[in-house]
């Protein structure tokens, strides 16, 4: 038996790993790609329900997660569930540049106490979705800010204090 692919994806305010859900969304490309949310919803809580811990009380949330990111890799609109935090993704393969920009990220938002999720995304699956082309991009609450460079320090802090102040509702 072969080893299943791991993804990590948000549910509601969590980050969550799920198993097998690159393969179930391949495999249901086909058959589901112009079906109701509702029926991609129940299919893939079915299939992913087999290896993964779905709690009852959480089925709703795991649903929207798994259509959005269904539409997500079939290229179709989806909508995004806020999780009411700062969303940080560095999306790139792991180059040095990449690493630098997570570091300096991480630091600035030490130094201004601005709480936020920050992923390193180095997927190429999941980069794509992105649409850029080069590396490192800096993507914050889900808009590109950056592709191919480490912007200014000066700079980074300028947007992550301005989109702080954003999600937390002081602007």
């Amino acid at each position: 038996m072969g080893e299943k692919d791991i993804t990590q994806i948000r549910v509601g305010r969590f980050s969550i790993s799920i198993v097998g859900l690159q393969t179930a969304m391949a495999q249901m490309a086909s058959t589901h790609k112009d079906r109701s949310d509702e029926e991609v919803r129940n299919t893939m809580l079915e299939r992913l329900g087999k290896d993964n811990y779905i709690p009852r009380s959480a089925r709703d949330e795991y649903g929207r997660a798994f259509v959005r990111e269904f539409r997500k890799f079939m290229g179709q609109p989806y909508s995004e569930e806020s999780s009411g935090q700062l969303e940080i993704k560095v999306l790139g393969t792991g180059c040095a540049q990449c690493h630098s920009l997570t570091r300096t990220i991480m630091e600035i938002l030490t130094e201004i106490g601005l709480p936020a999720n920050v992923e390193h995304v180095t997927d190429i699956n999941r980069i794509v979705t992105y649409n850029v082309i080069g590396s490192p991009a800096l993507v914050i609450n889900d808009r590109v800010v950056a592709v191919g460079t480490v912007p200014p320090r000066n700079q980074i802090r300028a947007w992550l204090v301005e989109t702080g102040a954003s999600v937390a509702g002081k602007v």
